[in-house]
């Protein structure tokens, strides 16, 4: 019983986890409205209705282009969201719809989804 019990408290947590590391890997915020800059969190959020965050510019969403980050970088964001797999993938979409936009091109209303890749 005591096995049972370390297992479920074992998967308890890792969902907990999985779901928090999803917040933080969603964190990445853009409006089409505001199409120069992108949104991060500034600490660490403990719900997506009460996340503080920051305008940067586009420029600096994935700005290593995935690469390691250096030791002596400072983040924009928290916990380095900014430079992650999900942001440059963000990025990425977000620049596609730009140049759709720029071309005149498509419907910008809808979402770019990852068919359109």
């Amino acid at each position: 019983m005591a096995k049972l019990n370390l297992l479920a408290v074992c998967l308890l947590v890792s969902v907990g986890m999985a779901v928090a590391g999803d917040m933080m890997r969603k964190s990445i915020v853009y409006d089409k409205k505001t199409p120069d800059v992108f949104y991060c969190p500034q600490q660490k959020p403990t719900g997506f209705d009460k996340m503080i965050v920051r305008a940067k510019p586009l420029s600096k969403l994935c700005e290593l282009e995935g690469k390691p980050l250096p030791p002596d970088y400072k983040s924009d964001c928290y916990n380095d969201v900014d430079e992650s797999e999900y942001a440059c993938k963000e990025k990425h979409r977000i620049m596609k719809r730009l140049t759709r936009k720029a071309e005149g091109k498509g419907d910008l209303g809808r979402d770019i989804s990852a068919e359109d890749y």
